[in-house]
């Protein structure tokens, strides 16, 4: 089964919405969601504090900012 990672933080509006854009993803595929907090990380921090939300799939970066639905769904295909 695959996994949908998003890097996010406390209080991200933009978070939030992928979180909704990724709903129906999740219920279509079956894929779990893994929500990584960045406060809670010093390299992540560093690495996606102007990126987030960060979407990645089996740990592979498939988008940021925005979930590009074509592209996660074919990532999990």
């Amino acid at each position: 089964m695959s996994t949908i990672t998003v890097y996010s933080r406390p209080g991200c509006h933009l978070c939030e919405e992928a979180l909704t854009a990724l709903a129906p993803i999740l219920a279509d595929t079956g894929a779990q969601l893994d929500e990584v907090d960045i406060e809670q990380d010093d390299a992540l921090h560093r690495a996606h504090l102007e990126r987030i939300p960060v979407i990645l799939v089996d740990g592979r970066e498939i988008c940021h900012f925005f979930v590009d639905d074509a592209a996660v769904r074919g990532a999990l295909s």
